[in-house]
């Protein structure tokens, strides 16, 4: 196996033909075509499915290439550092549920990191998709809750995935409503006091399962349900129709201009656990290590209610 042959299946992959991949790669079809087949033949792994469309990756194949990114991406920093002499660009992603606080620690992490060239990606996606990403080796860490009702789900599926869940902090639920909004006011609120609120969730797309919603309770039905797939959008409906949104309440307030949003403690028998999907074996990096230290910061105060 060679960094060239991996650079190969990268390019397919991303290509989804051979013709097209050859030609960014600048070298002839059947000599790519026969690395190809020559790296699946060495692995034992077969990493594409060949259609009429082109060059489908396999289930398998997507776990090799996940490898295959991060030795390209490890090759590519001893190169910058030990024979170019640059100083080699750092790269992190991260994959969230869409929590405020994880684009806080976010914010942190590149204060505390402060280097000339980076290039960090924050993955706002479904629960199903931070277990992929995590999986894949398409992100360093994932960040997604527990809750009594879809622990036993996620945990199977993590554990089948050879992905393990650290705990962060455990906090009950809050709803956010707009500070103009009546039940803002309220030391906490009931189901029944949002009955006629509409309810504002995150659409899981294709995954879509009681298990994999982003909010507890997923199995009430509310009378008015409006699904988004981004967190800005939830923002602009809380304050535009009164809406709500179930969530762990932990919510830096500068990140969206102050005090439009306020979190009322919901009055149910339920808690939340946010923690951290790594691989079992995982190490954390530099910029791992201090993205974690954020989120640690952030639920320690959480938890304490100081924040």
């Amino acid at each position: 196996m060679t960094l060239q042959q991996l650079k190969y299946v990268v390019a397919v992959a991303e290509c989804g033909s051979l013709s097209e991949a050859a030609g960014r790669l600048f070298v002839a079809q059947p000599s790519l075509s026969a690395a190809v087949k020559e790296l699946e033949k060495e692995t034992r792994t077969a990493i594409f499915q060949r259609t009429g469309r082109g060059m489908v990756v396999t289930p398998e194949g997507e776990t090799f290439l996940g490898y295959a990114r991060q030795v390209l991406q490890q090759a590519e920093l001893l190169e910058a550092r030990y024979i170019s002499g640059e100083t080699p660009r750092q790269r992190f992603t991260v994959s969230t549920q869409h929590y405020t606080f994880t684009a806080s620690a976010f914010v942190d992490l590149i204060r505390e990191f402060g280097g000339d060239e980076y290039d960090f990606t924050l993955r706002e996606t479904t629960t199903w998709g931070i277990i992929e990403d995590v999986k894949n080796l398409r992100s360093e860490l994932g960040v997604l809750y527990l809750s009594d009702f879809n622990r036993q789900v996620l945990e199977k599926l993590m554990r089948d995935s050879k992905l393990k869940f650290t705990g962060l902090f455990t906090v009950p639920p809050h709803v956010f409503l707009s500070r103009d909004n009546p039940l803002a006011k309220r030391e906490r609120v009931t189901l029944e006091d949002l009955e006629d609120l509409p309810c504002l969730t995150f659409d899981q797309g294709e995954h879509s399962s009681f298990y994999f919603s982003e909010e507890i309770l997923s199995t009430h039905s509310p009378k008015k349900r409006i699904r988004v797939t981004d967190r800005a959008a939830v923002i602009n409906l809380l304050i535009g129709v009164g809406g709500y949104a179930i969530s762990t309440g932990v919510f830096p307030a500068y990140l969206h201009g102050g005090d439009g949003i306020v979190a009322v403690p919901l009055e149910v028998n339920e808690r939340i656990q946010v923690g951290v999907v790594t691989h079992r074996d995982y190490l954390p990096t530099r910029l791992g290590e201090i993205y974690l230290a954020a989120l640690r910061r952030i639920g320690a105060e959480a938890e304490a209610g100081t924040l």
